[in-house]
């Protein structure tokens, strides 16, 4: 498993004890109703929190950006996504979101790109035919969904190559995976941030894009399609 490390952090990211602390201590609280009054004092005008906020994110897509481009994780993820048969997305709860979103970029010019959404795409089906071209996409941010977390264990299990994008060395979903991306989400709001997660997304689409074979044809088909279609205004 390989995973990116941001360029303050530790070789040894599994360290208990104090180093936990600290790392849980630069997230803030891990729940919206204890970091409501944490952080979002009623007496800060909007103005305030405003550029708090701001601030937060800016910082955020800076550490992005600065770990990307001194290590390829990302790229390596790509590359892995771009050689598979076929690509499989899942996230659950908030991470659902991203999952849908990495779902919709790819598939403009990459084939063979599902949606675990338990409709369409069910997590039993896809257990059952694991193939070893096969690939996962799996977005988990604390806190950890459970189903993500084992979905994930039985797709390697089965043979599967796990891509996975998260928020900490510490993510269940780090030991599983044949490639981390870790993503920094601090932020100032009762949520944790998902700025660098979009941009992570939009880097995968495009590496991904870039390298898979037929893209240029699929997004050329496509666009005849749209026209064709009338699908937008």
């Amino acid at each position: 498993m390989s995973s990116a490390r941001l360029p303050d952090e530790r070789p040894d990211q599994r360290m208990s004890g104090d180093s936990d602390a600290v790392a849980q201590d630069q997230r803030g609280l891990d729940n919206p109703a204890a970091r409501f009054g944490a952080s979002m004092s009623p007496r800060a005008s909007a103005k305030t929190l405003q550029a708090r906020l701001i601030r937060k994110e800016r910082e955020n897509l800076e550490r992005v950006f600065a770990s990307f481009e001194t290590e390829d994780s990302v790229a390596r993820a790509a590359a892995l996504i771009a050689g598979a048969r076929r690509r499989f997305i899942v996230g659950h709860g908030r991470s659902a979101a991203f999952a849908h979103l990495l779902d919709l970029d790819l598939s403009h010019g990459v084939s063979q790109v599902s949606l675990i959404d338990g409709q369409s795409t069910r997590s039993i089906d896809v257990l059952t035919d694991v193939r070893g071209t096969d690939v996962l996409v799996a977005f988990s941010m604390r806190r950890y969904r459970r189903e993500t977390a084992e979905l994930v264990h039985a797709f390697a299990q089965r043979g599967g190559t796990v891509v996975a994008v998260t928020d900490s060395a510490e993510s269940p979903l780090v030991e599983p995976a044949s490639e981390v991306v870790i993503v920094p989400t601090d932020s100032a709001s009762v949520t944790d941030s998902a700025t660098g997660i979009a941009a992570v997304i939009h880097l995968l689409t495009a590496l991904t894009t870039a390298s898979a074979k037929g893209s240029r044809r699929r997004l050329t088909e496509r666009e005849s399609l749209i026209q064709e279609m009338g699908l937008y205004i």
